[in-house]
């Protein structure tokens, strides 16, 4: 969802300075600064940013300043004998309250909304159409940063899926081998007891290990990483349109098997196994949260 595009344009007596970026973000957040009497083609920007995306925090920015030489920028003298009034009735009552003030800059006072009627008289800015039609041009530079961006993001993912196969098989490989132990180690337990305590209940005894052996197995977490989730991760990667959302639910399913594999494995090298499949999990979901 990373994405810049900046268009500088000069006509009809204005130099036009467009910025268009985006970072990433859960949803489409957009924040759009138009010069003063330019606000009217806000929904018009809108829809058409929300037709293009549909994730991410995006701003767009204008800035509008007159070209040299041309005329029309003219001191509006009601607005600026209302806006010296204002001035002074703070100046006394600041005074009257024996706090010092500072007198105004004049050039301050020109930027004020309104004081130079010829700069912002919307009779002499650019027509919506010629506008509407730069930030068209914008928004079609900006969709082809964020493609070369995607493009580089796919060629990442795709490699972190890969990394993940080998790691889901030696957890697999590790998983049979501690079965196989385990189930001598549980034998070897219940006979111990079996040795040591008069009247147990052999059956209950057995029915008691096979739970704890259950509740350790990790047999459905791997099968679920490596044939469920692994291959929608790859199917997202190739699915056309929006698939962020997908993405990021998906791997929040993948960091549920990886922890579920760790606080069950109850052998280190398995751990060690699960805790790698996690710091691959949390770089992959950092990345995803660049996914449109």
């Amino acid at each position: 969802m990373t994405g810049y595009a900046a268009r500088d344009v000069a006509s009809e007596g204005f130099q036009r300075s467009w910025e268009l970026r985006s970072v990433n973000g859960r949803g489409l957040d957009m924040r759009l600064r138009l010069p003063d009497g330019l606000g009217r083609l806000d929904i018009a920007l809108r829809e058409r940013l929300k037709k293009a995306l549909s994730r991410g925090s995006v701003t767009l920015s204008l800035r509008l300043t007159r070209e040299a030489g041309t005329s029309g920028a003219e001191v509006d003298e009601p607005a600026l004998l209302a806006v010296l009034g204002a001035l002074s009735h703070v100046r006394r009552a600041a005074e009257a309250q024996g706090l010092p003030v500072a007198d105004p800059d004049p050039v301050r006072i020109l930027t004020l909304p309104g004081v130079m009627a010829g700069a912002g008289a919307q009779a002499d800015l650019p027509a919506d159409e010629a506008l509407l039609a730069e930030f068209d041009v914008l928004l079609a530079d900006f969709l082809a940063s964020r493609a070369e961006e995607g493009r580089a993001l796919h060629e990442k993912l795709q490699g972190q899926i890969g990394q993940m196969a080998p790691l889901i098989k030696e957890a697999a490989t590790l998983a049979d081998a501690r079965r196989e132990a385990a189930g001598t180690r549980l034998h070897e337990q219940m006979q111990k007891v079996l040795d040591n305590t008069e009247g147990a209940d052999p059956d209950r005894l057995a029915q008691e290990l096979a739970l704890l052996a259950v509740k350790s197995d990790v047999t459905e977490e791997i099968d679920r990483l490596a044939n469920a989730h692994v291959p929608a991760a790859k199917a997202l990667l190739e699915a056309e349109g929006p698939v962020g959302r997908r993405f990021d639910f998906l791997m929040q399913e993948f960091n549920r098997e990886a922890n579920t594999l760790c606080s069950k494995s109850g052998d280190a090298t398995l751990t060690q196994v699960g805790l790698d499949l996690k710091v691959l999990i949390d770089q992959m979901r950092e990345q995803v949260q660049n996914v449109e």
